[in-house]
């Protein structure tokens, strides 16, 4: 009898806790109104695909193994910009495919990164991903309820099928003015994809460009950027008005020389007196006591300068420069082959000189 009844009192609270818990679940929700990314500004974008979110449409270009297939429907380098009010902000995604490397923070691979604009500035204000994909988390709160100019970087290794963005009942929540200009394509390997970022705002181009408010349009495909025909095609259909790329750190020597001057010519037949910067592959930090890997790093860059220095001649438009994500410490590296954030940070901004310079040639400031 007695053991009855402290079962049923055990039940009643259970369910007593559900209902609270049900109950406080829907305030959450309710406290919300969520608005889809895509109806607001979405940065980074090379071009127009159907799924807003995907980098490149699969269904019109082809050639694509199934890795490089899956990663150009990462959101990769893609960023919104709105403004709001709201003391705080929620994020309720729908995935498709999921990234969970080893080699790169959760808030970079499949969360996001929120920075808001100051003094002029962009400031980091926020990063996260949901405990329970399904369900929304706040990447902010406890704010003044002031107007916010905001910029919220997409997962880098992850594919979204719909990204809202919610703000508290009576905030408004409207598309900020793209805050960068001109369209810079970049297409590059897994330094420019962001691999081993903690943040997803961290990869090099969304640095260079919250630096410089020059707007990089980011096709990093990791271990996949290999100068092929295929990704020629998509760059020479996208809208651009230069290109940056990091080209030489994934393929071999003899898919460079074999690949790089017909590279050069398709994009060129597209966009003719365009600038074409190509960068040469950063120092590997693997480099400092592997011999095999030393040596094999120095042939590379041997070669490539070397072929650089007759393509910069050959081709009118055609530039290279020198990256550097390393420092004195040696430091800055993640795994010895990926930069830490520290390191590219180093990169962005030992590109930002000579890359402005190329581009005050072409009017584009």
């Amino acid at each position: 009898m007695v053991t009855n009844l402290i079962n049923r009192e055990s039940i009643q609270h259970t369910l007593v806790w559900i209902l609270l818990t049900i109950n406080c679940f829907q305030a959450v929700s309710q406290e919300y109104v969520y608005t889809e990314a895509s109806e607001l500004t979405l940065t980074g974008k090379l071009m127009d695909t159907p799924n807003p979110y995907h980098r490149v449409d699969t269904v019109r270009f082809k050639g694509f193994t199934k890795s490089e297939n899956n990663q150009v429907r990462n959101s990769a380098g893609i960023a919104v910009a709105f403004k709001t009010n709201s003391k705080s902000i929620s994020v309720l995604t729908s995935y498709g495919d999921v990234g969970r490397p080893n080699n790169t923070g959760g808030f970079s691979a499949r969360g996001y990164d929120l920075y808001i604009r100051r003094d002029g500035r962009w400031i980091w204000a926020g990063a996260g991903v949901s405990g329970d994909l399904e369900k929304p988390f706040k990447i902010i709160s406890g704010m003044d309820g002031s107007e916010k100019e905001c910029l919220m970087y997409l997962p880098i290794l992850s594919e979204e099928h719909s990204v809202k963005i919610g703000v508290e009942e009576g905030a408004v929540l409207e598309a900020l003015e793209n805050p960068f200009r001109h369209r810079i394509g970049i297409f590059g390997s897994s330094f420019t994809h962001g691999i081993s970022t903690s943040r997803a705002g961290m990869a090099y181009p969304a640095v260079f460009s919250r630096e410089t408010g020059l707007q990089m349009l980011s096709l990093g495909c990791s271990g996949n950027c290999k100068l092929q025909d295929y990704f020629a095609d998509v760059l020479a259909a996208a809208d651009v008005d230069a290109f940056v790329f990091d080209t030489f750190s994934n393929p071999s020597l003899e898919q460079i020389g074999e690949r790089l001057f017909p590279f050069i010519e398709k994009i060129q037949a597209a966009h003719p007196g365009k600038p074409l910067i190509f960068q040469r592959t950063i120092y590997r930090e693997w480099r400092n006591f592997n011999t095999n890997t030393a040596k094999f790093e120095a042939e590379r860059i041997a070669f490539t300068d070397s072929l650089m220095a007759v393509a910069c001649k050959k081709y009118k438009d055609v530039y290279y420069i020198h990256p550097n994500a390393s420092a004195p410490d040696h430091e800055t590296t993640q795994d010895g082959t990926h930069p830490s954030d520290r390191g590219y940070q180093l990169w962005a901004r030992s590109i930002e000189k000579p890359v402005e310079k190329i581009l005050r040639k072409y009017g584009l400031r």
